[in-house]
């Protein structure tokens, strides 16, 4: 498995994964009707994938030349700037078919280790609070929960907890 930056060629399977994800992950958390219009956004969240991958930092995993993982992330706190942090991963998926393979856990050090390459001390990010299985990895990367909002998915509210790492 190799761990590269994201390309414009890759995105497509970064919005597949990301689909598959929420599917898997938030069935009993996010309503039916929302993980309908996420499934149905494919072209939608392509386009939005394509103008943030130039603005944000992504990278992917790769085995057999097949993306399995991706994971998004800035430089600073601007989507959570009521928080000490310096730094903020907004995205971390792994294919459904491809987790409790490590892939988790390597995007998630690769990005703690390019934080660190740039100066950052506190990293912060969000996971819906139900969502257990993702907080118990977070939690199992050194992560602890500071504090909790809400994540606005079409005029629906579900809450989220953000977990903040010193780095």
């Amino acid at each position: 498995m190799i761990i590269r930056a994201a390309e414009e060629k890759d995105i497509p399977a970064i919005t597949d994964i990301q689909i598959g994800g929420w599917l898997a992950a938030y069935k009993g958390i996010i309503s039916d009707e929302d993980l309908a219009k996420m499934a149905g956004s494919r072209e939608a969240r392509i386009a939005r994938h394509t103008d943030q991958i130039h603005k944000m930092n992504y990278i992917v995993a790769e085995d057999g030349g097949e993306v399995v993982g991706f994971g998004r992330y800035i430089f600073d706190n601007s989507y959570s700037p009521e928080y000490d942090v310096d730094c903020e991963l907004m995205a971390l998926y792994v294919r459904p078919d491809q987790k409790r393979r490590g892939i988790g856990s390597t995007l998630m050090n690769y990005i703690k280790d390019e934080f660190r390459r740039q100066g950052k001390k506190r990293m912060i990010l969000w996971c819906l609070k139900e969502n257990m299985p993702s907080r118990r990895f977070y939690e199992a990367m050194g992560g602890h929960v500071v504090g909790e909002k809400e994540f606005d998915f079409d005029g629906h509210k579900y809450p989220e907890v953000g977990f903040l790492y010193e780095l």
